[in-house]
């Protein structure tokens, strides 16, 4: 695993951040990778959801590793978000990482969940001893939980990233954080590449790359909107409308599942569906 792992955290340390769109499942994964890009990450929320289960509560730990089984051995390389590692014991946590890393797996992202920093910079350094190659994205939710109007909101941040830096961090990541010259001072003092959660309110992908964020993550965004996109076209449909947008037709969903057996299915391209599409 060390060749693609290194390749993982240089794409961290080009001119360019990188844009990491987070997949739900095997077809968005591969549907994602079919344009262009050469990581994917996980979705927490996606997985949860899909399963009716809740997102954060550690309900989901055998299903993300099925996941991570399922996509391991794509061409791309796969970053899977385990919330908070789905235990309070580091070494658990560390044997969760060190599964992952075997089913193909090259990065993990652990939250914080505003707990206390040492527990957390414990699991960071227990992934690190259990799967050394393994990128880890350390998330802190001091922004995404924490009291926004806080005077020492920005000092907390940096306290906690700099513990998870030293417990053995590869990288970090700030959800919520939108503040251009909030983003520019952590890049400043940071050691390791930031992360930030892409928000449509926010600055735009070429902003964040000029700020020094090397890696932009979408989250759950992109899983949301399909939920959003079925609804919308459920509605036109009732009304008797076209659906508008486009999708994938049916063959095409179907050649994403062979091309996973080895065929020579012809890569996705997604089509205005017509009124007789499948």
């Amino acid at each position: 695993m060390t060749a693609p792992v290194s390749a993982f955290a240089a794409l961290h340390h080009r001119a360019e951040p990188l844009l990491l769109p987070n997949a739900w499942d095997h077809a968005s994964a591969v549907l994602l990778a079919a344009q262009g890009f050469a990581a994917i990450g996980t979705t927490s929320l996606g997985v949860a959801a899909a399963v009716g289960l809740p997102d954060g509560a550690a309900a989901t730990r055998d299903h993300t590793l099925q996941l991570a089984l399922n996509l391991g051995t794509e061409d791309f390389l796969l970053s899977v978000d385990a919330e908070g590692g789905f235990s309070e014991d580091p070494a658990e946590v560390g044997e969760f990482a060190r599964e992952l890393l075997v089913v193909g797996a090259v990065g993990i992202n652990l939250e914080d969940g505003l707990v206390p920093v040492a527990p957390h910079a414990e699991k960071i350094a227990a992934v690190k001893a259990a799967a050394p190659g393994l990128f880890v994205n350390a998330r802190t939710d001091a922004y995404w939980l924490g009291d926004p109007g806080s005077p020492t909101l920005a000092r907390d941040t940096l306290a906690r990233l700099d513990a998870y830096q030293q417990a053995g961090a590869d990288g970090v990541f700030v959800p919520g954080l939108t503040d251009p010259d909030g983003i520019a001072a952590l890049v400043k003092r940071l050691d390791v590449p930031l992360n930030i959660l892409y928000s449509p309110t926010g600055p735009t992908v070429a902003q964040l790359g000029d700020l020094g964020v090397r890696r932009i993550s979408l989250g759950s965004l992109l899983y949301r909107r399909a939920l959003g996109a079925a609804v919308e076209a459920l509605g036109d449909i009732r009304a008797g409308r076209v659906p508008r947008g486009e999708a994938p037709s049916y063959d095409d969903v179907v050649g994403l599942g062979h091309q996973r057996h080895g065929s020579n299915a012809a890569p996705v391209r997604i089509s205005r569906p017509g009124p007789t599409s499948p």
